[in-house]
């Protein structure tokens, strides 16, 4: 595992980042501290509640318990509810409460990174900030982030009150996202990526034709023949024939190669896909690949 500064806090996290949620809690408090454990021993010293569960974050604490608490970083989702509740609430009691919540059942004494989940342009009153803001003056709380990879987070990024920006990075990233991502950094903001393999590039078939021209009249056009060799050039399709790689493990790699990321989270249900993962940063892309992508993103930026 490789470590990287972590913005203006002074620490260094693990280039990944482990999300632990309610698919983990689903298998009883034993399967959270497998989960942990297995991320510890791969050397991840970083995680990320999704929700301020308080079961979750007993099952996690317990775990956590295990390491000195100065040597990991704890992050945790606020303004969405998982479950059976549901919902999200950004007002200054639903994240007070929770941050609360959060360090009673956990016992890990504060927070290391409170992230407001995907906020809305007006989900979220003045007062709400000001409530963080006293969280981490106290010391409960260290550091406030926010995550989402709409444009409102452009606005979010713009105020200065944000310590952390996480936002969906990967190989077809619009300008968009590396602006905002520019952006954070001028504000001297740490950045975590997320969503490093979207759904759409999952599978040879979807990478070949993630937007490829559409046909011209009486649906002639706009493609290649079903058997042409060079079906797929010039588009991800490479992502699942590049030997010796997994797509998903290329997606990795890729968002680890840019120098703006701190850490990138994964979603890992067992100690293998852990171990899996936790290789890719000590692995170096293979020669000639960023320029594949490079000219993938272009074609599909003018498609």
């Amino acid at each position: 595992m490789r470590y990287r500064p972590f913005g203006r806090s002074g620490s260094a996290v693990s280039a990944l980042t482990l999300k632990v949620g309610a698919d983990a809690l689903g298998g009883g408090p034993s399967r959270v501290h497998d989960l942990v454990f297995a991320g510890l021993e791969a050397g991840i010293n970083t995680f990320h509640l999704t929700t301020a569960d308080p079961v979750l974050a007993e099952a996690a604490g317990e775990a956590l318990a295990q390491v000195d608490r100065k040597l990991i970083q704890v992050s945790v989702g606020l303004g969405r509810f998982e479950g059976r509740r549901g919902g999200r609430d950004f007002s200054p009691q639903g994240l007070t409460g929770s941050i609360d919540r959060v360090l009673h059942a956990s016992g890990l004494g504060w927070i290391d990174l409170a992230m407001l989940d995907e906020p809305g342009e007006d989900e979220m009153p003045q007062a709400a900030l000001t409530a963080l803001k006293a969280q981490r003056t106290s010391g409960r709380v260290r550091m406030l982030g926010v995550a989402g990879d709409t444009d409102v987070m452009d606005a979010y990024v713009s105020t200065g009150a944000f310590d952390v920006l996480a936002t969906a990075y990967h190989v077809n990233a619009s300008w968009q996202t590396k602006h905002r991502m520019r952006a954070a950094l001028e504000q001297d903001m740490a950045v975590m990526a997320y969503g490093y393999f979207p759904r759409e590039l999952d599978t040879v078939k979807k990478a070949e034709v993630l937007h490829e021209p559409k046909k011209g009249l009486f649906g002639l056009g706009g493609g290649r023949p079903k058997h042409d060799p060079l079906a797929g050039a010039g588009t991800f399709a490479f992502l699942h024939q590049t030997h010796g790689w997994q797509a998903e493990h290329i997606c990795l790699a890729f968002a680890l190669t840019d120098p703006s990321v701190a850490s990138v989270m994964v979603d890992a249900g067992s100690a293998d896909r852990i171990e899996a993962l936790a290789a890719v940063p000590e692995r170096d892309l293979p020669p000639g690949l960023s320029a594949q992508i490079e000219m993938a993103r272009v074609r599909m930026a003018a498609a």
